[in-house]
């Protein structure tokens, strides 16, 4: 789709284009021109390693929960000066597919985004963007922008209850309306109606060497009712070992972890392994 043209509103710093809404503050939409600018130069032969160096243009940006729950509506929500974990990824993704795609714009990038960030690529309200991180997988797969290979690195299946939206409401303001809260349900149906693959804690170091630069990683858990709580980049740096690229909530800014993915994994309570996406 082409954006016909925009109406910007400075105080709410909202943008409607055609029929879609954008919400992008005068910086950010800077932003997205600096950055289309900054990555020029970036593209590998390998894609992996595109995404790695496009990822890394952003460290030190700082960590920002809840970028996206923000207005009475839902719309795709411009943000490059503050990132969480999911954001951090699409945005790269974004940015990257352009690159190679030889587009640049924010047009071509807010399409791009959308295309990432919503259920087959349409945004059609809240329930429409893809929350659990597993959906995003899945849905993203099927749209032809990555392959899962959790299972191609030694990952099992497993079933696993994932209720989380629905069993806390009260910390989605959007789930206030019955329609919203319904839809999420049903998407957490249809999630219960899937197995998981997850790559086992205990097995990812045996098959690291499979891990590829730029392949998204994503942690699971044992937390009742979710099934990913981070994720990130994988990126092998200069002691051979695969190392996590991510907006981190302990450091509250884009890094490298100091330690090897499977080290890093170690520290965290309840995870339970990872998912591995390969963007293609």
């Amino acid at each position: 789709m082409k954006f016909l043209g925009y109406l910007i509103v400075l105080v709410l710093g909202v943008q409607t284009i055609a029929a879609q809404q954008i919400t992008c503050s005068p910086a950010d939409r800077q932003a997205v021109a600096d950055k289309t600018i900054e990555v020029d130069g970036l593209l590998e032969k390998e894609f992996g390693k595109t995404i790695v160096a496009i990822g890394k243009t952003f460290l030190g940006t700082p960590y920002v929960a809840k970028t996206l729950e923000i207005g009475e509506t839902e719309t795709l929500v411009i943000n490059l000066q503050g990132l969480d974990c999911t954001t951090y990824v699409e945005n790269v993704l974004a940015f990257s597919r352009l690159l190679r795609n030889g587009e640049a714009g924010f047009d071509e990038f807010t399409e791009a985004l959308e295309h990432i960030r919503y259920k087959d690529g349409n945004l059609n309200g809240y329930a429409s963007r893809l929350h659990y991180f597993s959906e995003w997988i899945a849905n993203n797969e099927q749209k032809g922008l990555l392959k899962n290979v959790t299972n191609d690195l030694g990952g099992k299946t497993s079933t696993k209850k994932i209720d989380f939206m629905s069993s806390h409401r009260e910390l989605y303001p959007f789930l206030k309306d019955d329609g919203n809260y319904e839809k999420i349900k049903a998407s957490e149906n249809f999630l219960n109606a899937q197995e998981l693959c997850i790559l086992a804690q205990d097995e990812i170091e045996a098959n690291e060497h499979l891990i590829q630069t730029g392949d998204i990683i994503a942690l699971t858990t044992s937390i009742s009712g979710l099934d990913i709580t981070h994720t990130g980049i994988a990126t092998r740096e200069k002691d051979g070992r695969i190392h996590l690229l991510h907006a981190s909530t302990i450091s509250n800014e884009v890094e490298v972890s100091e330690l090897p993915l499977v080290d890093y994994l170690k520290k965290i309570k309840k995870n339970t392994g990872i998912m591995v996406a390969r963007p293609l």
